[in-house]
């Protein structure tokens, strides 16, 4: 269906608005205001199409950064990043201009040293390289501009589920990590992709140190506490900083799903950076996601950050299962009285203002912390404290919205 003269304009401005969220590595600007976009062109069909100033300082990997983030904007059917040499200017040029007739790029020439590519663990493991973020070449261009609604189920998997957050340090990974293992617990064959690349803390949370097997190319997962594992953090030193661009995550999370041998699963948790970046683009692009589990305290900061985050799912065409409110309401250990440190019920009040499900509060308390330095799962190491319980409440609260998503789906 073709737009309007209206909505190519809409789709026009949707484009620079996403435009001006790239920033070249090294600067203080976005393309838009540093001048290196020149052309832009946006049709009926909603093809795009922009003409890239590269100056020499500029990573080429720039324009696939360029086309990933256009391709998940809403209404782009299609999308074509052309790259010039562009001079350095001295100061900013306006926005939305380009230095003057610029030179055409010798194709696959860089004029930057690559980034080290950092690899698996220890002596011994060239043999990994189905685990190795230098095979983010083998992204294809049908996947890198595919709309999140032409994206196909994993095979072999029943149910993706990402567990998202607006902001770090909310306790996403605690809710992954419980989930899945609850899970477990009652018996359901489930995995947990680790795609918080730059803060992978799952193998800590499952107690997991062993390295992943490679069997036929294939990387095959780690195992804990009943759920299959796969994390960054199982094939890069703790001290090793990630530094990733687009197009390299949207690598790392390919072969996290399809490099991996999961096998058959029912339920594949996604526990996914904070933010709306490109690791959650990236996954809705390459795999259908069932739905997306949102984490938030109570603080207006946090859900503030969750908004973003379900704005950014409905964008996608991924169903918000609901929200989780983290760390609601410590408890004193020795008087009994409840103490809201981060302030109690935003959580809850954003899902009923959204009229989304309110999956459950987690009380602030020792539990979750404790089984964590452990390497336990809550829901495991301390099902009858408040926190195990919650955990164990909510993960039944996604289990049955997941059905009903699933049952709606077909039904449709």
């Amino acid at each position: 269906m073709e737009n309007s003269g209206s909505d190519v304009q809409s789709l026009r401005e949707r484009v620079e608005s996403a435009l001006r969220r790239v920033r070249p590595a090294g600067t203080d600007g976005d393309v838009m205001s540093l001048g290196l976009v020149g052309e832009v062109q946006v049709n009926e069909a909603g093809a795009v199409s922009v003409l890239l100033g590269l100056r020499p300082a500029d990573d080429p990997s720039l324009a696939d950064t360029v086309g990933l983030v256009l391709s998940g904007v809403e209404g782009v059917s299609g999308v074509e990043v052309r790259t010039a040499e562009a001079a350095a200017p001295a100061t900013s040029p306006p926005e939305g201009t380009v230095p003057a007739a610029p030179k055409p790029r010798e194709p696959g020439k860089s004029r930057r040293k690559p980034l080290p590519v950092v690899g698996p663990k220890g002596p011994g493991a060239a043999g990994a390289a189905g685990a190795q973020p230098q095979s983010a070449g083998q992204v294809s261009r049908e996947e890198a501009s595919r709309h999140p609604s032409e994206a196909e189920p994993l095979a072999g998997v029943r149910h993706v589920v990402a567990v998202s957050s607006g902001k770090g340090g909310v306790g996403k990974s605690t809710v992954s990590t419980n989930l899945a293992a609850a899970w477990a617990k009652k018996g359901y064959r489930v995995g947990l992709l680790d795609a918080d690349i730059y803060g992978p803390d799952i193998p800590t949370m499952f107690g997991a140190t062993q390295r992943p097997r490679i069997q036929d190319d294939q990387v095959v997962p780690v195992e804990a506490h009943g759920v299959k594992l796969m994390s960054l953090g199982f094939l890069v030193d703790d001290e090793t900083p990630a530094v990733w661009r687009g197009p390299i995550i949207m690598g790392i999370v390919r072969q996290f799903l399809h490099q991996v041998v999961w096998g058959e699963l029912d339920y594949l948790v996604v526990d996914l950076p904070p933010g709306t970046g490109d690791a959650q683009l990236s996954l809705v692009q390459l795999v259908k996601v069932d739905g997306a589990v949102m984490v938030s305290t109570p603080q207006d900061v946090s859900v503030t950050g969750v908004l973003k985050g379900i704005k950014m799912f409905e964008n996608v065409d991924v169903p918000v299962l609901g929200i989780v409110e983290n760390m609601r309401g410590f408890v004193c250990p020795d008087c009994g009285s409840t103490h809201d440190l981060f302030g109690s019920g935003g959580g809850e009040g954003l899902a009923a203002s959204l009229g989304l499900p309110f999956l459950g509060a987690v009380p602030l308390g020792l539990a979750v912390r404790q089984e964590g330095d452990r390497g336990t799962p809550t829901v495991i190491g301390r099902p009858d404290a408040p926190e195990g319980q919650a955990l164990q409440a909510i993960a039944d609260a996604v289990e049955a919205r997941v059905a009903a998503a699933a049952g709606s789906a077909e039904v449709s």
